[in-house]
């Protein structure tokens, strides 16, 4: 495992002066007085909590990336020269029909109303964080026209600024929360779905009962966590107007706004933003399945449920609780995660790694489908990125996991989309872009395929970053067929454990995948004796 510098980090904008640094504590191994800086402590010595948060906000998405001893490039995929699994019926496998242009990667989840994916991956939760605010239209049409479900996540009417509320306290109209809805629907291509995810206050305020009854969503999911903390939501706030206005919704917002003292700091132009968190849920049984009665009472036909890196306990609880719930789908995220802005150090340091809480899902998932008991559909989440990193999740979790759950990296193609048609406009392409062409069109492979779904009159308005999205997707899938076609695996459901070899020790002893001299040995010993 890789040596951890705690006390800096591009994330949080800081360095070490020093070549040497003790790896405990990443101070540097000399301090000196009187140095300029940039270590974590230095400038935290007159930035306090500020230093806690990468940034800046909302330009960014942060990911931690301590090195755990164990992960998911500890896999390798098995490859072979003979069978075809998941092919048509009626289709007989030959070196004329197992191609890999013929796997089909469409995957599907739900108890009983399913909802059908070109792709096994959907979106993370693009919430109340302005990266996901202002990138909306690019993440939302990319995704819609890529066939894969997007979800809304947390707090994006509370944080709204024009959210009206009734003598109740409940949303009576939210338009931020209305366009996000209508600009996924008005590209949306009968594949995925939208779904809008609920913390302590979306449920206080009424999330579900205005997009239920105004917009008629299917889908609501609730939220226990995530991969990169466990305190809750939380976005930045740099007026003092607004950070009391969302105190008054009933936020926890620090410092206290209200403060004379936080005041003064802040008209004096030492103290420059505020945070506005979520408060954390408590979660227990019998109140889980009442809330998901609850909201089916409100004709929501399908409820997920988000969970993060907690302990082995809550892992437990999540899959037993769904099961007994029939909850439609359980997305697992494991440590570090992270997508907008979670504490530094919780990313870096809070958690079960993803790997390790995966294999745990699988074992109990197998405890319960062993004893009788259905399984919810699982989904996997935690920093992945890549089709070889799609496979060995589904692989992993195999036959529960229906889909991967991917965050930064379905947000990427949509803001360098977006970047790409502001350099054209102001005419400041990077060789990087610039070497492919000088139009969209020329520069983007899948723009003719975008134009043909949508038409050559919507191409005018479509946000360039959603072309960016759709074409990100586009490599997930043919990258993902060449991986199953190696494999033999020509459906999603296809896929098993058996397409995995550990490549460690350490891997196969956390996963129960055989090690890659084991893999398969019982049948090659008997092919030799036979």
């Amino acid at each position: 495992m890789n040596l951890q510098r705690p006390n800096s980090n591009d994330a949080t904008r800081t360095t070490n002066r020093s070549k040497s640094i003790v790896p405990m504590s990443g101070l540097c191994s000399r301090c000196i007085d009187g140095c300029t800086g940039n270590c974590e402590v230095f400038k935290a010595t007159f930035r306090g909590r500020e230093l806690i948060y990468p940034g800046p906000f909302g330009e960014i998405t942060a990911g931690g990336d301590k090195d755990y001893p164990v992960d998911y490039s500890h896999f390798n995929i098995q490859g072979y020269a003979l069978g075809a699994k998941g092919l048509p019926a009626g289709v007989t496998g030959n070196p004329d029909t197992a191609i890999f242009p013929a796997v089909n990667t469409e995957t599907e989840y739900g108890w009983e109303i399913k909802v059908k994916m070109k792709l096994p991956v959907f979106t993370g939760a693009l919430g109340s964080t302005e990266i996901a605010r202002k990138n909306w239209d690019h993440f939302a049409v990319g995704a819609a026209l890529s066939g894969i479900t997007l979800v809304c996540g947390e707090n994006v009417c509370g944080i709204d600024p024009l959210l009206q509320l009734d003598s109740r306290g409940k949303i009576s109209s939210a338009p931020d929360m209305d366009r996000r809805i209508d600009i996924y629907r008005r590209y949306h291509q009968g594949y995925g779905e939208l779904l809008v995810q609920m913390n302590v206050e979306d449920t206080r305020l009424g999330v579900a009962e205005y997009v239920r009854s105004k917009h008629g969503l299917e889908t609501i999911e609730l939220k226990w966590g995530q991969g990169a903390k466990c305190i809750g939501g939380e976005i930045k706030v740099k007026s003092l107007e607004r950070a009391l206005e969302l105190r008054k919704r009933g936020y926890m917002v620090t410092p206290d706004p209200s403060s004379p003292v936080t005041q003064a700091a802040f008209k004096y132009g030492a103290l420059k933003e505020f945070e506005r968190h979520s408060r954390v849920g408590f979660i227990e049984e019998e109140a889980f399945y009442a809330e998901v009665q609850r909201l089916r009472d409100l004709g929501f036909k399908r409820i997920t449920l988000k969970t993060g890196a907690y302990s082995l306990r809550e892992l437990a609880m999540a899959i037993k609780w769904s099961s007994a719930a029939r909850i439609d789908l359980l997305t697992i995220d494991g440590a570090p995660g992270g997508t907008g802005m979670s504490p530094w150090r919780m990313m870096e340091e809070w958690g079960i790694p993803s790997l390790y809480l995966h294999a745990a899902a699988w074992e109990f998932c197998s405890k319960l489908a062993d004893r009788g008991e259905r399984v919810p559909d699982i989904a996997f989440a935690g920093g992945f990125s890549s089709e070889d990193g799609v496979f060995k999740a589904l692989a992993l979790g195999a036959p529960f996991t229906r889909a991967i759950c991917m965050g930064r990296a379905l947000m990427i193609p949509g803001m360098v989309g977006k970047n790409i048609g502001q350099w054209l406009n102001d005419g400041k392409l990077p060789n990087t872009v610039g070497q492919f062409g000088s139009t969209p069109e020329e520069i983007f492979v899948c723009y003719e395929d975008v134009k043909n779904i949508v038409g050559a009159d919507a191409m005018k308005h479509l946000p360039l970053g959603a072309i960016g999205v759709y074409s990100y997707c586009d490599k997930i899938k043919v990258g993902l067929q060449q991986l199953m076609a190696g494999a033999r695996c020509f459906s999603v459901p296809a896929i098993s454990r058996r397409e995995l070899m550990s490549l460690t020790s350490e891997c196969a002893s956390a996963t129960g995948i055989p090690y890659v001299t084991d893999a398969y040995r019982e049948e090659a010993m008997a092919i030799l004796e036979g």
